[in-house]
């Protein structure tokens, strides 16, 4: 059967699904369409006429190389087909974003036909994805004296390619749909259980609103109603895309209620409007601005305030909201661009500056924040090549340096690492680019990841990345149909882009399924590092890592730099001392509802930096805080450490890469073993004082400071998502934190789970500890409630085994995973034993996995979304309390919430951490500050 055939049954399957035929990327099958189009008489010419003007992805696909030199033939005048002229050739090209059609574009421009070149010049200027191959052929061009390599480099000079773009409109009229009373999680837009679609944009939109049809029908009724409105999407109450799926959450609204991107590519909208009461999560904000979309901070709701100016408080110390004004579904707002503000009925609600700034803007105009960072560099290139000084065309880069003020911790990294300032020193809200030091892709955003590096036409990760790698963690829990047909393509692709990858696509070292985040906190071998990852949790305890939607990454590992605001610090020291019979994890807790308290209820930490001055403990540990980070809606985390800590951290490090190399992981460039140099450096500047660990300045300014009091953690505590709280805006928000004798030992638990990102080696150690201590004290061990326990990373189950501890697991397990015939199918049901799972996400990633429908789940994990880990029933909404590994287990094993003398029996002579505060403060004096090289 030929590739075409093949392709009208996939057309004819994905039409009873009320799809359209997928785009095409693949040269095979792009050969063949070309053929008919040349036989005029074929009868499939029309339809593939039809496919090859607007149905094939751009950028470095192989279709799209195809296609670029099928269209070069036709302005030549090789080939002819009579509905596709020259000039509209050439709008094809321009509209292929880089690659294959840049090559094609710059033959034209450089070859002998001079009318010819100046027309495939014009389409040149207008283009911005242009990487070293390209912009070297132009200068070449122009020092052997051509004139059109001149204008060319020229019109980039002065940014024509942005300049002459409209601007964005004076009045925006909006009319809202609100999604959902309370946070807005990205599972809502883009639900776990669909990551397998996500890179067919036209399937995974049909799960919008966890493919509830009543929902999406009300919003295209909504949008039909108001045609000459853009739609803004509300979090009423709540903050809009918290959790993980951010790209493909963006990617769905957009393709809801955006704009087509261009009328040749299908499927790829842009330009969402996003609002919530409670502003929009960090990470999905920069998303919206990857789309040149608006993203708003509503305010629509206030504290109240007595006659006394103190605040008004409900029956759970919650602060009482007063509605400022009404945003309910169907109303009609407008923002006006040149003042701004937000209006209602002509009347002024709200400043928008924030959401206006000059580079969201940019982002807005050139419809999207690759085009503003591409351009940037190109008009660099073309100045420098002519030996001019560049115009002024874009916002300058903000520089706020404050005099005699220090710096915190992720103002130093971003002094170190930014590129292109003026070089002042920079304080927080300075916007910069800064070099990126180490970039994860996880693998239900890979394929996404891997399409916009195809966009952008990237064949190569930047050589200024130390390392990328590419996980396998999301789709570990079964090797599915889904898995088989979308990992190994992914691996292969990443693979020869030069990232590490979990899978060999040659097959000779074994397949891993190490979580993401760990293995990127083995790989940051320096505290002065900038990580970037496409996933919320990337929060590393070396270094300064943010979380980032798909395009962020591909646009890291294409550049190796990313563009944002040095953003503000909180910063978290200790106080007092840990009892023994308390996990870290409590403290993780504790730090929430301490802070929530000091603070009147405003979570300070929302979209700032945590710094947390943790000290004595060493990474792996310390990630429990910096992981937990991302559902405190921060920033990003900074772990602050000892000397003595750092190394020994370091050394941890080594030895895992040492591991991964000897697996036979490390590519051509050696990457792995250049990570281990770089480790030995750092760690010989810290002994002999060269260069001391990274701390903040005495004199350091913080937009809050606060001590947690670790007097006050009497008892383990666990995060409720309170699921019958009246209020459903206070449901699901990982602000509910209760201690352990709240449930009077009686809460019903259906299921245990011990895995994800935020357990170590030290937790599975702590259920191995457990069981011997349950056994010798009541005997046998028997589970009332299943426990699943996933270790995140292969070498922890190797220790575990050398150190006897995997034997005690293995006793009590009904199932222990098998790599060699690894599970094709999900569990549905569980049984009420232990389950060994595969190292991975399992149950927090949601997406193969979950609990059984309206189970209570007492989890290690950090997920309690509204059908994350467990979907709700007809008898019952399902629910996931968040706790340490001792409460979770113990939770199993009793198949209910324990009592705190139940609890500490089990936990009796067992170390559960080894966290004391620092004795000393971790600071730089001001005299001192002078000395630091950035």
């Amino acid at each position: 059967m030929s590739r075409y055939n093949e392709y009208l049954k996939q057309i004819v399957d994905r039409e009873s699904q009320g799809l359209h035929p997928m785009p095409i990327d693949d040269a095979g099958l792009m050969h063949e369409v070309i053929a008919q189009i040349k036989d005029v008489n074929h009868e499939h010419r029309k339809d593939s006429l039809n496919f090859f003007i607007y149905n094939v992805l751009p950028g470095t696909t192989s279709a799209a190389r195809v296609k670029a030199k099928f269209l070069k033939e036709i302005i030549l005048g090789e080939s002819e087909v009579k509905e596709i002229s020259p000039e509209f050739a050439f709008e094809q090209l321009s509209h292929m974003k880089g690659g294959p059609s840049i090559e094609v574009l710059l033959d034209l421009a450089l070859g002998d036909d001079i009318v010819i070149a100046k027309n495939a010049a014009e389409v040149l200027k207008t283009q911005v994805f242009l990487y070293d191959a390209d912009t070297d052929r132009l200068a070449k061009a122009f020092g052997n004296g051509s004139p059109i390599a001149k204008a060319i480099l020229e019109s980039y000079a002065k940014a024509e390619f942005y300049t002459k773009l409209p601007d964005i409109p004076e009045e925006i009229a909006l009319v809202t749909f609100v999604a959902g009373i309370g946070d807005i999680s990205t599972d809502l837009l883009s639900p776990g259980s669909d990551a397998h679609s996500r890179s067919d944009r036209e399937l995974h939109g049909q799960c919008m609103f966890e493919h509830n049809k009543e929902q999406q029908k009300a919003l295209q009724a909504l949008k039909e109603k108001h045609p000459d409105k853009r739609v803004m999407l509300v979090a009423e109450k709540g903050t809009m895309g918290v959790g993980s799926s951010r790209m493909s959450g963006v990617n769905n609204v957009a393709l809801w209620i955006g704009k087509p991107a261009s009328p040749y590519v299908p499927f790829v909208n842009i330009a969402p409007v996003v609002a919530g009461t409670n502003g929009i999560s960090p990470i999905f904000l920069t998303t919206v601005g990857v789309t040149g979309g608006i993203g708003i901070d509503l305010k629509n709701w206030a504290k109240k305030f007595d006659e006394n100016n103190k605040l008004v408080v409900d029956a759970d110390g919650q602060p009482v909201l007063e509605q400022v004004y009404s945003v309910d579904t169907g109303t009609v707002l407008t923002i006006n661009t040149k003042t701004k503000k937000l209006y209602k009925d002509g009347q002024e609600v709200m400043d928008v500056s924030s959401a206006f700034t000059p580079q969201k803007i940019e982002f807005m105009k050139a419809g999207g924040s690759y085009a503003i960072e591409f351009g940037k560099k190109l008009q660099t290139f073309a100045a420098k090549t002519l030996g001019i000084v560049a115009p002024t065309v874009y916002a300058p880069s903000k520089e706020i340096s404050n005099e005699g003020q220090g710096l915190t911790a992720v103002e130093k990294i971003f002094n170190k690492n930014a590129v292109g300032t003026s070089g002042a020193t920079l304080h927080a809200g300075s916007y910069v680019r800064v070099k990126v030091n180490i970039v994860g892709s996880q693998d239900t955003t890979g394929l996404m990841t891997a399409q916009e590096l195809e966009a952008m036409a990237a064949t190569v990760i930047s050589p200024t990345v130390d390392a990328g790698y590419q996980s396998g963690c999301h789709t570990a829990s079964v090797w599915d149909s889904k898995s088989q047909q979308n990992i190994p393509k992914l691996m292969k692709f990443m693979n020869d882009f030069g990232l590490i990858t979990a899978r060999d696509p040659k097959g000779i070292y074994h397949s891993m399924t190490d979580v993401i985040h760990k293995v990127l906190n083995d790989i940051t071998v320096d505290d002065w590092a900038i990580i970037i990852g496409g996933d919320s949790h990337t929060r590393m305890s070396k270094g300064v890592a943010f979380g980032a939607d798909s395009g962020t990454v591909a646009l890291a590992l294409a550049t190796g730099e990313a563009s944002m605001p040095i953003p503000e610090s909180v910063k978290v020291t200790f106080k007092g001392k840990m009892k023994d019979h308390l996990d870290f994890r409590d403290v993780v807790h504790a730090t929430q509802l301490q802070m929530l308290k000091a603070f009147n209820g405003e979570n300070v930490f929302q979209g700032r930096v945590i710094e947390v001055h943790i000290g004595t403990l060493l990474a792996d540990q310390a990630f429990t805080f910096t992981d937990w980070t991302a559902e405190m809606k921060a920033k990003a985390s900074i772990c602050i450490s000892q000397p003595d800590t750092l190394i020994e951290s370091l050394e941890i490090a080594k030895d895992r890469i040492k591991i991964m190399i000897e697996k036979g992981m490390d590519n051509e460039n050696q990457v792995l073993q250049g990570l281990i140099d770089k480790a030995d450096k750092r760690i010989d500047e810290i002994k002999s004082g060269a260069k001391s660990p990274l701390t903040p300045d005495e004199n350091a300014k913080y937009y809050a400071e606060f001590a947690v009091d670790l007097d006050s953690i009497d008892e383990p505590m666990i995060a409720d998502p309170d699921v019958h709280n009246v209020d459903a805006s206070k449901r699901y928000t990982h602000d509910t934190i209760r201690d352990l004798t709240y449930y009077g030992g009686g809460k019903h638990v259906d299921l245990g789970f011990v895995g994800s990102c935020m357990v170590h080696k030290g937790d599975i150690k702590i259920v191995s500890k457990m069981l011997k201590n349950l056994e010798e004290a009541y005997g046998q061990v028997e589970f009332q409630a299943p426990l699943v326990v996933a270790a995140p990373t292969y070498n922890i189950i190797d220790e575990l085994k050398e150190e006897g501890d995997w034997d005690v697991l293995q006793k009590y397990s009904g199932f222990e995973f098998d790599d060699a015939a690894p599970k094709t199918t999900a569990r549905t049901t569980y049984d009420n034993i232990l389950y060994l799972e595969r190292p991975g996400c399992n149950l927090c990633m949601g997406n193969q996995e979950k609990a059984a429908q309206g189970d209570t789940v007492m989890a290690t994990s950090t997920r309690l979304f509204q059908g994350r880990v467990v979907k709700d029933s007809d008898r019952k909404k399902g629910e996931s309390l968040l706790a340490s590994t001792p409460v979770v287990v113990l939770s199993a094993i009793l198949g209910r919430t324990p009592t705190i003398d139940e609890y500490k029996t089990a936990v009796r002579g067992i170390k559960l951490t080894q966290f004391s505060p620092p004795i000393k403060n971790m600071t730089t004096s001001p005299s001192m500050a002078h000395q630091i090289s950035f």
